[in-house]
């Protein structure tokens, strides 16, 4: 059978499973009297988040520099809640580009390695798994910290991005050799950073190209492993509540609306200024995070972390 059509089968199976453990999450938050209404701007910001996603900007930072400028979701309840919140848009996005669909949104599947693009999916996914059961049980200082430390990693690695690995259009669809174990030990990595809050599209994208691959042929595999990574953390993050009840369908159902539109009517626009203004709301963002960090240690009593119980958006 055709690896792919495998691949694209687990996804399947993925998503049910995600939508699952997802429902049920939202069925027990309503029990215990939370609600799940979303602000209107956390739609708004969703939108906006999985449009420029999906044409390789990145959601997680832009929409952690968003919620914090609108104080729509508390810091410690950011990582759950874009892994949680943004499952359906990223696996929209990695079923159009390696499966190629037409109709409504018309796009040729990317030509890329099945043996790279399957085994670099499964190490970001244990990686992931992984790091979700370390992130869901941190207190709200640390999260901070790392958030604001990896937001700062984000910056430096779209800056990078936009001016040293901006035009690789030359080189392979697939890895071997030691290029190939660098590859899973990499997205590996990238997988349990983005736990944290850090997006995997940039780093991963740099990643393959500097390991020989072309331009193009990243994007199945950074799409790819977001679409299998996210349903894996979200049994972590829900089963310890680290995530925002009041965010969730802010965020997914605007996200489903956004992606289609960007592919369709929007894959040839320019995006350099977009991504400079990114960069520097990324920046100031990490900023503000580790400062904030900075000033809950002051705050914090000698006798142990502050309680998350009274966090608020």
């Amino acid at each position: 059978m055709d690896p792919i059509k495998i691949l694209l089968l687990a996804l399947g199976v993925f998503t049910a499973g995600y939508l699952i453990v997802f429902i049920a999450g939202l069925v027990r938050d309503v029990r215990d009297g939370q609600s799940l209404a979303s602000k209107p701007m956390m739609y708004v910001v969703s939108f906006i988040a999985n449009f420029f996603d999906t044409l390789g900007v990145g959601s997680f930072a832009t929409t952690t520099s968003m919620v914090r400028f609108f104080k729509l979701i508390p810091d410690e309840k950011i990582p759950g809640s874009l892994n949680v919140g943004y499952v359906l848009p990223t696996i929209i996005q990695a079923y159009v580009t390696i499966h190629g669909v037409t109709g409504l949104v018309t796009v040729e599947p990317i030509q890329v390695d099945p043996r790279t693009l399957i085994t670099l999916i499964g190490s970001a996914v244990l990686g992931a798994w992984l790091g979700a059961g370390i992130v869901s049980g941190w207190p709200r200082r640390k999260i901070q910290v790392g958030m604001g430390l990896c937001l700062a990693a984000a910056a430096i690695i779209m800056l990078a991005r936009i001016t040293f690995f901006h035009s690789l259009a030359e080189g392979t669809i697939g890895l071997t050799g030691v290029k190939w174990v660098i590859g899973m030990v990499g997205l590996f990595v990238l997988g349990a950073l983005m736990t944290l809050g850090i997006g995997l599209y940039a780093p991963c994208l740099i990643l393959v190209t500097m390991l020989g691959m072309n331009d193009k042929s990243g994007y199945p595999i950074m799409m790819g492993a977001c679409a299998f990574l996210m349903p894996v953390a979200v049994v972590q993050f829900v089963r310890a509540r680290a995530y925002f009840p009041k965010a969730m369908l802010g965020m997914a159902l605007p996200g489903i609306i956004a992606v289609p539109v960007a592919f369709k009517w929007f894959q040839n626009l320019p995006m350099l200024q977009v991504k400079i203004l990114v960069i520097c709301v990324v920046a100031y963002t990490a900023i503000t995070m580790l400062l904030a960090a900075h000033r809950e240690r002051s705050l914090t009593p000698a006798s142990g972390p502050p309680s998350l119980e009274g966090a608020s958006a």
